[in-house]
């Protein structure tokens, strides 16, 4: 009895995000290669569901002022690829939380950067990668360097598309 007291629970305790993903299909070229890592997916066919799209994220929080006040931009916009794309991914991972979607659901990942350094590249992806991974899960993604965001302290700007359950 207690055995079963303690599956309900955690059942109960489980994460909000529900059962997904399986609405998508992961393509791969004929000459796919396993033994190579590759951090994205080449395609994923959408099989059934809704598309969900989320405004661009930042490091500052979802909801913040309009227009930004200095004190916020001061706080949340370091000077730090690293910790900006952290606080936009766990502010996207909220978001998808609140569509009742998981990270699981996303189709693609749109990630802008300011400021391009050698090794940025690798350094945002894979933070970005390191929020899919507990998934399994490898959205198609574009990468690019801009030259400028919505404030001149922005780092990165990441947008996201998923697939939901109907």
């Amino acid at each position: 009895m207690n055995r079963v007291f303690a599956a309900v629970l955690l059942l109960l305790a489980a994460p909000a995000f529900g059962q997904s993903g399986n609405n998508l299909e992961i393509i791969h070229h004929p000459n796919y290669d396993k033994s190579v890592f590759m951090p994205f997916s080449p395609a994923i066919k959408i099989k059934s569901g809704k598309i969900l799209w989320l405004a661009g994220g930042t490091a500052l929080p979802v909801y913040h002022d309009h227009p930004h006040k200095r004190e916020q931009i001061l706080q949340y916009l370091t000077n730090d690829l690293e910790a900006q794309t952290r606080r936009t991914m766990d502010g996207i991972m909220q978001t998808l939380k609140a569509a009742n979607a998981s990270p699981k659901d996303v189709v693609h990942v749109f990630i802008f950067r300011t400021r391009p350094r050698m090794g940025d590249i690798g350094r945002s992806s894979a933070i970005v990668n390191s929020y899919f991974a507990p998934f399994n899960h490898k959205p198609t993604t574009t990468n690019m360097a801009v030259l400028e965001l919505g404030e001149p302290e922005q780092l990165i700007e990441i947008q996201v598309v998923a697939v939901v359950d109907d």
